[in-house]
C-alpha cells in the first residue's frame, strides 16, 4: 500500500472572479473538486474562508483541517446534482423530528422535554407558520401533511451550499426545527446543539459520562458548529 500524500507545491492561494462566482488559484492553478469540476464558490466570503484553508497548509495537505472547502466540494459533486433528492430526504425529518417524541417517565425528564423544547416548537409556528405535535413514546405517528409540506417548501429553496450545510444542521441534530431555527439564528449554535442533546445530557447527568460517547458528540458538535458558519457565509455576500 502506498503511503503518498499530497503535499503543498504552492506558494500563493488567492480568489479569482469566475463566471458564476469566483474560484481558487494556486500560483495560477485552478482548484478543482474531487470529481474535477472547477471549483466554482457563490461569495466572496465563501471564496476568502476556502482560500484561507489552502493557504494554511504546511507540508502534508491536510483535508480535515479545510472544512469550508470540503463543505464546498460536497455542494457541488454531490448536491447540486442530486439537489431534490437530497431536501426531500432532509424534509423527511419533520415527520419524525427529535423534539416532538416525547419521554413518558420521569418525571423530572418529561418535565425538561417540556421546558426546553416546547418553546422551539412554539417559535417554529411563529416564524415558520407550522405547528408539530409532540408524542409520548417512540412510536411515529404522522403529522399533518399541510404543515410538512411548508416545511418542505422552505427545504427546497435553499441553493445547492445552502442545503449542503442545511444537511449537516438536521442529520448531526435530528431536528428539522433546529435546522431552520440555526439557519434563522433563533438561538446561539450551542444552545440548539445542546437542545439537540437533551436526552444524552440527562443520561449523563444520572449515570456518569461515558468516554467514548462523548468523544463522538464532540465531533458531531464540532460538524453542527461548523455548518452553522457555512450557512452564515451563505447568507453573506
Amino acid at each position: 500500500m502506498s503511503d503518498w500524500k499530497a503535499k503543498r507545491f504552492w506558494k500563493e492561494a488567492v480568489v479569482v472572479p469566475s463566471t458564476g462566482g469566483f474560484t481558487i488559484e494556486l500560483d495560477g492553478r485552478l482548484v478543482k473538486t474531487p470529481a474535477k469540476r472547477p471549483l466554482i464558490l457563490p461569495t466572496e466570503v465563501i471564496a476568502d474562508a476556502v482560500a484561507a484553508e489552502w493557504q494554511a497548509q504546511e507540508g502534508v495537505i491536510k483535508p480535515q483541517t479545510m472544512p469550508v472547502t470540503k463543505t464546498a466540494n460536497a455542494a457541488i459533486d454531490k448536491v447540486s446534482v442530486q439537489h431534490a433528492e437530497v431536501a426531500d430526504m432532509l424534509a423527511a425529518y419533520g415527520d419524525a423530528d427529535l423534539m416532538c417524541y416525547r419521554a413518558e417517565a420521569p418525571e423530572a425528564l418529561v418535565a425538561r422535554q417540556t421546558a426546553q423544547w416546547d418553546p422551539m416548537l412554539d417559535w417554529a409556528e411563529q416564524a415558520l407558520n407550522v405547528r408539530l405535535q409532540t408524542r409520548p413514546g417512540v412510536i411515529h405517528q404522522p403529522q399533518d401533511p399541510v404543515e410538512l409540506h411548508k416545511l418542505s417548501a422552505r427545504t427546497h429553496a435553499f441553493d445547492a451550499f445552502e442545503l449542503t450545510a442545511f444537511h449537516d444542521l438536521v442529520s448531526l441534530s435530528g431536528s428539522l426545527i433546529l435546522g431552520f431555527a440555526a439557519t434563522l439564528e433563533a438561538r446561539d449554535p450551542q444552545e440548539l446543539w445542546d437542545l439537540s442533546r437533551l436526552d444524552e445530557i440527562w443520561q449523563a447527568e444520572q449515570w456518569g459520562h461515558d468516554d467514548d460517547a462523548e468523544a463522538m458528540a464532540a465531533l458531531k458538535k464540532a460538524g453542527f458548529l461548523h455548518a452553522c458558519r457555512m450557512f452564515r457565509l451563505c447568507q453573506t455576500n
